[in-house]
This record gives structure tokens, C-alpha cells and sequence, in this order.
């Protein structure tokens, strides 16, 4: 078997890698049966020659390779027939911008296997980039915080290398005593709260948050049940919620009138009830000032987010009193950062952080004839048509 890492085609580039140099050659020495190739690329973090330093055959041309690494959607005219890829494909919830992408997979006969459904038998993520989202995202939001009020300057995040660059650049502006609220609990959540903690910055109680005044910045994380509420009144829960969302509604208003900052660092799927409206952002008593939307969802939760910014241009305003964009510089613009490809910001520690997970957790079942399903729930088409476990995007595709 031939495994070959590919050059990412997207646009905007990302800079991502499945595996860093070093563990693509624990990937080789580990197995050595197999053969392995790199796309030549000047996009990629890791430099071609990194890779050929350590005896990778780079390469133009990855016709051989049974199976491919990318990260991002691979644009359609550059998918090879009849291979094995893997890579972030956002397809899963109908995604209408990569339905071509999809019908491309299926006659070209490819076997789809995207990042994000690469599950255990419990359908637990084992895999992704959700707490360098998170990172970035936290540190992006309040760099749009210090840009709008002019009170601080920070560089941009792709210009840092770690972490701790970021938390290091985040401890040196003067907060005034502002209130964060955090929504999500998973990944993307708890890498925002990194931030939050390396700042020291206080976390409160919901009481708290909501009813008492502070002389130094604070933030409370949240989750389901608390900007979540059921229709009839009576007690919700996470589980519940997961069965019958249909019967719940938003109870994010509460936490709109107090927050300066939202960041928005939660999972959200298809049908499920707005968190922040227009009509809330649009209300006498909204005190949001400045939303950093990790989790990025166009038409979700958030009616704030009418688009995707990029990291060359990550914020724009939004005027709540027409639901339209505007320049931040608007006096009753509320600041809207939208990036949807976060983790980009940080290359380095986010490609190895995601290729040691690879090695241990999903690189095995290449040798161990997928015992444990990873593989085969993962799939999302093969041999010519969807598999029986996203049979629901038929129509989707037609």
C-alpha cells in the first residue's frame, strides 16, 4: 500500500498538514511494508524539503499512491479516480457549495473518508482541529475588542508560532472590566477556554455572571442548558435536547444583556433552535459588542454571521438595526469575527497535535483489517455510491 500526502488546492491556501515530517516518518518506520510519497507544494507549512531531508520521495505526480492525506476539500478537478482520501470534506449536513464535490467522489469512484466522521463505536470524534479553532478564535475575538474601542493592538495570530505566543501577546493589553461568555463544552469550547484561563481571567458563575457587577474582566462558559430552554417550561437536558430539539428555544437574551463579548464555540446541528436572533442583537438592552464566531455556521444559530471572513480579513460589522454588514468602524456596528478555517493560524502546532492523534488512533486500522469499524463508519461513499450510513445525502446529491 502507497500513502501520499497532497497538496492542498483550496483557496484561501491552508497551510495544514495531516503529518508534520517527523511523523510521517514514525508512520514509515512503524510500517515499513508501505510505501509513502509527498506532493511538492509551496503552500504547506513543512517545506518540501524537510521531507525529502528524511527520505520521502516529493513529487508531482501521486497517480500511485493508493491513499491520500489532504485537509481540505480537494477541488474536484484534481481528484484522481479510484484512490482512498481523506480530508474535511463538508458534506455531511448538505452542504449545498460541495454537493459537486460529492457527485465528483462518487463517479470517479473514490473511497470519501472525511476527518470529521472518523468516530469510535460510542460516535465520539477521534480526530480533528476543534481546539486550535477554539485558540485562534478566542484570540482573534479579542483582538477585534482592542481594534473597534482602540484600546490595543494585537498582531495577527498566523504571524505567531505557539499557544503560548498567543496567551503571551493577550496578558500584556489593559481589559476594562468586561464580561465574555462562552458557549460549548467540546473541543472548540475548551480551546477557548485556554485562552481565557492563560489570560487569568476570572471565570464566574451563571449567577454571577448575570447579576452582579465586576471591577475586572470575567467570563463564564455555558452550555446547553443554559442558553437553551423547552417551550413548556419544564427541566431540559443535554440528552434531551439531542432527542427533541424541535421543543426547545433559545434562552441566550438573558446573557446578550449583559456580555460585551460572545464567542461562540459550540456544536450545532441542522434544526435546531437559533441561540442569538436579530431580535436580540436589535434590542434596547443587547450590550454585545463583539462576536467571535468559532464555530462559523451560515443560516445557524448565530443571525449575526451573514458570511465567512477570512484570516487576511477575519472581521466586519454588523448593523443589527437593518440585519446587514457594515463597516466596524459604525458606530453601532457590532464586530463579527466569522474566520472558518481558524486552526490555519497556527501551522505548526496544530498539524502535529493532529498527526499524532492520526498515528495512534486511525493510522492502525490500515494493518489491523479495520477490526475495530473506524474505517468502514467513516466512509462516506465507495465503490460508485453513498455507503448505507450516509444513505440520507441520496437526495442531497441527485
Amino acid at each position: 500500500m502507497k500513502f501520499g500526502l497532497i497538496r492542498e488546492g483550496k483557496n484561501p491556501p491552508d497551510r495544514r498538514v495531516v503529518f508534520s515530517p517527523e511523523d510521517f516518518l514514525t508512520f514509515k518506520n512503524n510500517y515499513p511494508e508501505s510505501n509513502f510519497k509527498v506532493e511538492t507544494s509551496n503552500i504547506r507549512f513543512f517545506k518540501d524539503e524537510e521531507y525529502a531531508k528524511l527520505g520521502f520521495e516529493v513529487s508531482n505526480d501521486m497517480n500511485d499512491c493508493d491513499v491520500l492525506f489532504g485537509v481540505k476539500e480537494v477541488p474536484v478537478s484534481q481528484l484522481i479516480p479510484n484512490k482512498t482520501y481523506f480530508f474535511f470534506s463538508h458534506t455531511i449536513k448538505k452542504q449545498p457549495y460541495n454537493k459537486k464535490l460529492l457527485q465528483a467522489c462518487i463517479e470517479k469512484n473514490i473511497r470519501l473518508i472525511d476527518h470529521e466522521t472518523l468516530i469510535d463505536e460510542n460516535g465520539h470524534r477521534l480526530i480533528g482541529f476543534g481546539r486550535y479553532a477554539g485558540i485562534a478564535g478566542a484570540y482573534n475575538t479579542f483582538r477585534a475588542f482592542g481594534i473597534k474601542y482602540e484600546l490595543f493592538y494585537l498582531t495577527k495570530a498566523e504571524s505567531l508560532k505557539t499557544t503560548e505566543d498567543l496567551i503571551e501577546r493577550l496578558r500584556r493589553p489593559y481589559f476594562p472590566p468586561i464580561k465574555v461568555v462562552l458557549t460549548g463544552a467540546g473541543k472548540v469550547g475548551m480551546g477557548a477556554r485556554e485562552i481565557l484561563d492563560g489570560m487569568k481571567m476570572k471565570q464566574v458563575t451563571v449567577d454571577q455572571f448575570l447579576n452582579k457587577e465586576f471591577d475586572e474582566p470575567v467570563y463564564v462558559q455555558i452550555d446547553i442548558q443554559d442558553y437553551y430552554k423547552r417551550k413548556d417550561g419544564s427541566e431540559g437536558s443535554r440528552e434531551d435536547f439531542k432527542k427533541h430539539s424541535d421543543q426547545y428555544e433559545s434562552d441566550f437574551e438573558r446573557f446578550a444583556n449583559v456580555a460585551d463579548i460572545f464567542i461562540a464555540g459550540h456544536f450545532y446541528k441542522d434544526g435546531s433552535p437559533k441561540i442569538l436572533t436579530k431580535e436580540m442583537l436589535n434590542n434596547a438592552h443587547n450590550n454585545i459588542k463583539v462576536i467571535g464566531d468559532v464555530s462559523c455556521d451560515i443560516d445557524g444559530p448565530i443571525d449575526s454571521t451573514l458570511r465567512v471572513s477570512t484570516i487576511a480579513d477575519p472581521f466586519y460589522g454588523y448593523y443589527p438595526r437593518e440585519n446587514k454588514e457594515v463597516s466596524i468602524e459604525h458606530p453601532a456596528a457590532v464586530v463579527v469575527m466569522a474566520v472558518d478555517n481558524l486552526p490555519c493560524e497556527l501551522p505548526q502546532e496544530a498539524s502535529n497535535a493532529f498527526g499524532k492523534v492520526f498515528l495512534k488512533d486511525i493510522v492502525p486500522a490500515f494493518f489491523n483489517n479495520d477490526k475495530d469499524g473506524i474505517l468502514e463508519r467513516a466512509t462516506i461513499c465507495q465503490d460508485g455510491k453513498l455507503t448505507e450510513r450516509f444513505s440520507y445525502l441520496e437526495n442531497y446529491i441527485k
